[in-house]
C-alpha cells in the first residue's frame, strides 16, 4: 500500500489545498492529512476545529478518488510524523516560486534525516494558485467574499469565528 503524507497547517482548508489532496490521491493508496500544531503560527482555528473542517472537507473526496484519507494532527518534526504514518512520500503544494526555495530546503532537511521518504511536489491548478489561508482569512476579516475559495462549511465557520 502507498502511503502518502501531506502536511501543513490548513487554517483554514481551501479549495486550493482541496486540488492538492485530489491529486495526491491518484498518486497514493492511502493519503495521511497531518495537521501542524505549529507553536510559531497564530492559528484562527483551534487544532480540533482544523481536524473537523478536514474530515468534513475530504469525506466526500476520499469516495470520489476512492482513495482513503486520514487526517491526524501532529507536533513532532514531519520525518518523524511521516515514519509514524508509514508514508514513503511527502507531498508538498506549490503555488508560485517563493514556495520553492522553503520547500527545496525543506527537503534537504529531511532527507538528511531520513532518505528513503521522497517528496513529491504537485503544483496547484492555475484557477488555486493564488489562494493562501492567510489571504483567506484577511478577506473573511474585512467582510469579503471568500465563497470562490473555500466550501461553504468552511464559509460558515469563518463567519462564525469573525463574529462580533
Amino acid at each position: 500500500m502507498r502511503v502518502g503524507l501531506y502536511p501543513g497547517t490548513f487554517d483554514p482548508v481551501t479549495h486550493g489545498h482541496g486540488d492538492i489532496i485530489r491529486r495526491a490521491c491518484a498518486l497514493v493508496d492511502r493519503l495521511v492529512i497531518g495537521v501542524a500544531i505549529n507553536r510559531d503560527k497564530s492559528p484562527m482555528f483551534s487544532l480540533e476545529e482544523r481536524v473537523a473542517m478536514l474530515e468534513t472537507y475530504t469525506k466526500a473526496l476520499s469516495i470520489e478518488t476512492g482513495c482513503e484519507i486520514v487526517v491526524h494532527p501532529f507536533e513532532n518534526l514531519l520525518i518523524h510524523c511521516a515514519r509514524d504514518v508509514n508514508a514513503s512520500i511527502i507531498i508538498r503544494g506549490l503555488r508560485a516560486v517563493a514556495d520553492f526555495e522553503y520547500e527545496y530546503q525543506m527537503v534537504g532537511m529531511n532527507r538528511a534525516l531520513d532518505n528513503s521518504i521522497e517528496t513529491v511536489f504537485l503544483m496547484a491548478e492555475a484557477r488555486h494558485q493564488a489562494i493562501a489561508s492567510k489571504l483567506v482569512k484577511e478577506i473573511a476579516r474585512l467582510g469579503g467574499d471568500v465563497s470562490k475559495f473555500v466550501t461553504p462549511d468552511v464559509e460558515a465557520s469563518l463567519k462564525a469565528k469573525l463574529a462580533p
